[in-house]
């Protein structure tokens, strides 16, 4: 059997379809007066991604998203695949679908505790944002068992306390954060205004019962 070249049967397929491209009109261009719409459906150069992806409609996309999500790739990789996906929804304000990609992340249980430290914490920004405070409240709890030191999982949990006028709670949140860094405005500010409000609430209660 005769051994083929394969720079040589290269560049025969390239002669032929360079013969072919020459007396053919290429007929897989935009359309001059719809170009932009075209254009838009590029994976590429899309400005915002369909909220359901038809692969009829959108076939290059459906084929993107069968490989970023492959189950064949290792845990962590699709967990990190699915926090970068709802950073770009925070990113855009549409905190529900964050809310979807970091929960559809931790549940490929990785065994990253950082990562899943991070999907947790995520997911507690855009449910503040939904002013889902217990929930997000949940999430930085879980974000401290796997990462104690986590100054933002402390920073926001501070924050929900504050929304649930937890104002003791925020207080020690705030205590345990500038424990790590005694210099972190939001905590010295959330602090000072937890407490002040603390001390509001229990004169409050106080002239209540008298």
């Amino acid at each position: 059997m005769e051994l083929l070249d394969p720079d040589a049967a290269g560049e025969d397929a390239m002669d032929s379809f360079l013969e072919k491209f020459q007396s053919q009109p290429y007929r897989g261009g935009f359309h001059e007066d719809q170009w932009e719409e075209e254009f838009e459906k590029v994976p590429l150069f899309m400005k915002k991604a369909p909220s359901e992806i038809d692969p009829n409609e959108n076939p290059d996309l459906a084929c993107l998203q069968s490989i970023i999500f492959d189950e064949e790739r290792s845990p962590e990789e699709q967990a990190k695949t699915y926090k970068d996906e709802g950073n770009d929804y925070f990113k855009e304000k549409d905190y529900k679908k964050a809310v979807i990609s970091y929960t559809e992340g931790l549940k490929k249980k990785c065994t990253d505790p950082d990562l899943n430290a991070v999907l947790y914490t995520n997911r507690a920004a855009a449910q503040y944002y939904l002013g889902n405070f217990r929930s997000a409240l949940n999430d930085v709890t879980a974000a401290r068992k796997l990462k104690p030191c986590h100054l933002k999982a402390i920073v926001r949990g501070a924050l929900c306390h504050l929304e649930l006028k937890n104002f003791a709670e925020a207080v020690n949140w705030c205590d345990e954060g500038l424990q790590i860094d005694a210099r972190e405005k939001k905590l010295l500010e959330m602090r000072a205004k937890a407490d002040k409000l603390k001390v509001g609430k229990i004169i409050s209660q106080l002239a209540f019962i008298t």
